[in-house]
């Protein structure tokens, strides 16, 4: 079942768990601490072996932190042998991605931690995959921090980072907090509140924000504040010349751009539309300003960059929020073997997998 290469798994303490309420049932299934303590009434200590498997084709993610939990939170992790696949690894429907040997009562507890971490952090790593392979590779800003509660940007970020591993492909996520497991950093454009903040003077903004900026820091603005997209990229590309690094379009799906009112009837004119992008490109590449990248965001996902991309769209980054924290990548947990006997239910069987390593 173990492999000979090993590949690094991040340390239980990068997860900062909360392990005394973990290891006392706080955040498990009642269901379980009930099971849990009827065996040791019953002082029935039985081995079992757990199997852990999904049902889509999916890209693992959670597993360290799932290990973690086992780790930190079981009443005698020395006496549990794990064998599990690694964040990141490519898994089919029904694949057995880890098997937890040993007394139930160690771990009864922790099942629903556990899973919990695998669906979530699946979910998000191979929402981001499929996101990156619509885009063709190109860089993928994630920006669901403000969709979800702030808890849960420490593990997203990393299953984002985990995703750009597997395609090879550049992510930024925007928070510090989901780039703390790796030591990153957030990134961030000139947003609409600091133009605000200027009296919607969008270069006045930008000024300001280059002036600030350490010098390694790429300067990106937004241009749709007066939704006039084109006229204002020309401005501040005017105003910061080779300072900067590209141009943000983030207009409402509710509004059309003032440089499409006369254009409009042969095409939806609303939100970040391709041509849209393309009046952008054309005005900086007329003015000179070629190097002048082109972000993109509002409301994207992989079926609408999937598109952009068909129809080559001169998109340089994706910016993308809600739309890779929603679905659904649930996990299940069975006991599968008792006393080196098997005990799942029907339908339920031992499914060995030789992908899995064991577990130090």
């Amino acid at each position: 079942m173990a492999q000979t290469a090993r590949r690094q798994r991040l340390a239980p303490e990068v997860f900062d768990l909360p392990v005394e309420k973990m290891r006392a049932g706080y955040y498990t299934d009642a269901y379980f601490n009930h099971t849990r303590s009827v065996l040791l009434e019953d002082g029935r200590h039985p081995r079992v072996l757990i199997q852990v498997f999904q049902k889509n084709h999916a890209y693992l993610g959670g597993m360290d932190e799932a290990i973690a939990i086992l780790k930190l939170c079981a009443h005698d992790h020395d006496g549990l042998v794990i064998h599990a696949l690694h964040d990141g690894d490519r898994i089919e429907p029904w694949e057995t991605v880890m098997t937890i040997e040993g007394d139930y009562t160690a771990f009864a507890h922790l099942e629903t931690v556990y899973l919990g971490t695998l669906a979530r952090r699946t979910l998000i790593t191979t929402n981001v995959v499929r996101v990156i392979e619509a885009a063709n590779g190109k860089p993928i800003i994630f920006m669901p921090a403000r969709h979800d509660h702030h808890r849960v940007q420490t593990g997203d970020g990393y299953a984002a980072y985990v995703a750009g591993q597997i395609t090879g492909a550049e992510i930024g996520v925007t928070t510090d907090e989901q780039a703390s497991w790796w030591g990153g950093r957030g990134i961030g454009t000139v947003p609409h509140s600091l133009i605000a903040s200027y009296g919607g003077d969008t270069v006045l903004a930008a000024r300001k924000f280059a002036a600030w900026a350490p010098p390694d820091m790429n300067v990106t603005v937004l241009v749709d504040f007066a939704n006039d997209s084109v006229r204002t990229a020309l401005a501040v590309a005017d105003a910061l010349g080779e300072r900067l690094w590209g141009v943000r379009l983030d207009t409402s799906e509710s509004l059309v751009d003032r440089s499409l009112w006369e254009e409009m009837g042969d095409f939806n004119p609303t939100g970040v539309n391709e041509r849209l992008v393309h009046k952008v490109r054309d005005a900086l590449d007329a003015a000179g300003y070629d190097w002048v990248r082109i972000v993109v965001s509002g409301g994207f996902t992989v079926e609408k960059i999937r598109a952009f991309e068909e129809k080559g769209v001169p998109v340089d980054a994706y910016g993308v929020g809600s739309s890779l924290i929603r679905g659904s990548n649930d996990f299940t947990a069975d006991v599968v073997l008792t006393d080196g006997k098997p005990s799942g239910k029907f339908g339920r069987q031992y499914r060995p997998n030789p992908r899995l390593e064991l577990v130090e």
